[in-house]
């Protein structure tokens, strides 16, 4: 340090403590960890609707149910099998009252489990429930694995401001801090979204409840990420194949065969209450999971969402391929070009997760992360679609299908109007976007009966 007449040595604490002001000034201020923010560029139905929005915990009991954990391969099958009542905390997402005053901070544990932070969006918590002359449509989100009830929470007070009723499941044995043998994951995704299904359902007619009257649950959708997504397509009818009930990794003692494609139990899904489904990059074809005869099984209407570079649930010979084969529906795949895995689903990573963790092993900031786009980018894009998607076939909204009718390739859209700003005829820009906005997307369709060339 050069000194002259009108300066002196600073003691050392002193000197650390001003280069550490001077550093964390010139950093953005990431420690809010906001779940609600939307971008300029964000298109038209991202925005957040009408309804103020409150959330709330429950833990629900799905007594009785078949103990994986408990299960040793290497043995016989005991009989009966062991059964245990499975615990799941579900958080709720509902319209509230205006001028609800409380809390807007979750609290989320990390990819490290070690780690809990704080998470800031416009939902207060334990705010009551409007009384709408109607109930709102239910919606079911389910996370990947490990995850947890959070990992959607961008996703789910969006919605839930338009009119939405939204339970999102902390997935016992598969979140951050309880993920155990996966075998567990596989055969509990489809059960634990019918049980919240029916508990929603029971709820809803309880007059003791929070929510008694609020739900609608003959207008259910199933939207579910990864793992989730999974758990999406066999309750959307896709059962699973016959080898995938013995593959090494899968539930022993064949226990996985609840789910296999033809099974009494599986015929009967998927439950009429369920009428659309949404999966962002779920997994299962690409390990073999399903094939093109099980995935002629899926029976109510399918958005998937994908990264064209997926390394988990791949594109090619994954994600692209349920959508291919899911021939008896019509289904529409949005695919987000160079992105891999996290394409939309996880809030933008918290500021915590961007340390080296010991306990991983690595930072967990990539498991929220993606390479090479901007996850509040994803996240509106995906809030935008899925609100287009919910108000066609929960609410029999029609205009909304102006948002899914769309020129493939996003690149490809022409931006033009006429000089008093009305969109002249040459104009094929995907709607809700504004110019220069709709890039490196692909949105496709294929109708009933429909089948890739």
């Amino acid at each position: 340090m050069l000194l002259t007449g009108r300066t002196r040595p600073m003691g050392t604490l002193a000197l650390m403590t001003t280069l550490m002001a001077t550093m964390f000034a010139a950093l953005p201020a990431h420690s809010e960890n906001r779940i609600d923010t939307q971008r300029p560029d964000a298109p038209e139905l991202a925005a957040y609707g009408s309804h103020e929005v409150g959330t709330r915990p429950l833990t629900l009991t799905n007594p009785d149910q078949v103990n994986v954990l408990a299960l040793d391969p290497s043995v016989d099958a005991p009989d009966p099998l062991p059964t245990h009542d499975r615990e799941l905390v579900v958080q709720m997402w509902y319209p509230s009252y205006p001028g609800a005053t409380g809390s807007k901070t979750l609290r989320a544990f990390l990819r490290d489990p070690t780690i809990e932070v704080d998470l800031h969006g416009q939902a207060t918590l334990w705010a009551a429930p409007v009384i709408n002359s109607e109930p709102f449509p239910l919606v079911i989100v389910s996370h990947g694995y490990p995850g947890n009830r959070f990992l959607l929470s961008h996703l789910a007070e969006n919605i839930a401001s338009k009119g939405y009723v939204v339970a999102s499941i902390d997935h016992t044995d598969s979140t951050y801090r309880t993920q155990a043998a996966f075998g567990s994951t596989l055969r509990n995704r489809s059960l634990d979204q019918i049980f919240v299904l029916e508990e929603m359902t029971r709820l809803n007619a309880d007059p003791a409840s929070f929510l008694h009257g609020l739900i609608d649950t003959d207008n259910t959708a199933v939207i579910g990420y990864s793992m989730g997504g999974y758990g999406a397509v066999i309750t959307a009818g896709g059962g699973v194949t016959a080898a995938a009930v013995d593959f090494p990794f899968s539930p022993p003692h064949g226990t996985l065969g609840i789910h296999q494609s033809g099974s009494d139990s599986h015929n009967n899904l998927p439950d009429p209450r369920i009428k659309t489904a949404i999966a962002f990059a779920p997994w299962g074809r690409n390990t073999g999971f399903w094939d093109a005869e099980t995935l002629q099984g899926v029976q109510i209407p399918m958005l998937f969402v994908a990264g064209s570079e997926d390394d988990v649930s791949l594109y090619e010979g994954g994600v692209r391929d349920i959508w291919k084969e899911s021939i008896n529906i019509d289904r529409a795949l949005l695919t987000f070009e160079h992105a891999n895995h996290n394409a939309a689903a996880p809030y933008p990573a918290p500021a915590e997760s961007y340390a080296f963790s010991q306990q991983l092993g690595f930072a967990p900031f990539g498991h929220y992360a993606d390479a090479v786009w901007d996850t509040v980018r994803m996240n509106n894009i995906a809030q935008h679609f899925t609100t287009a998607w919910l108000d066609r076939y929960l609410k029999s909204d029609i205009d909304k299908q102006a948002y899914l009718e769309l020129i493939e390739d996003s690149n490809d859209g022409v931006y033009a109007t006429n000089d008093d700003g009305s969109f002249a005829e040459e104009h094929t820009y995907w709607k809700g976007f504004e110019a220069r906005s709709a890039k490196g997307l692909m949105f496709e369709w294929m109708m009933a009966g429909e089948s890739a060339e």
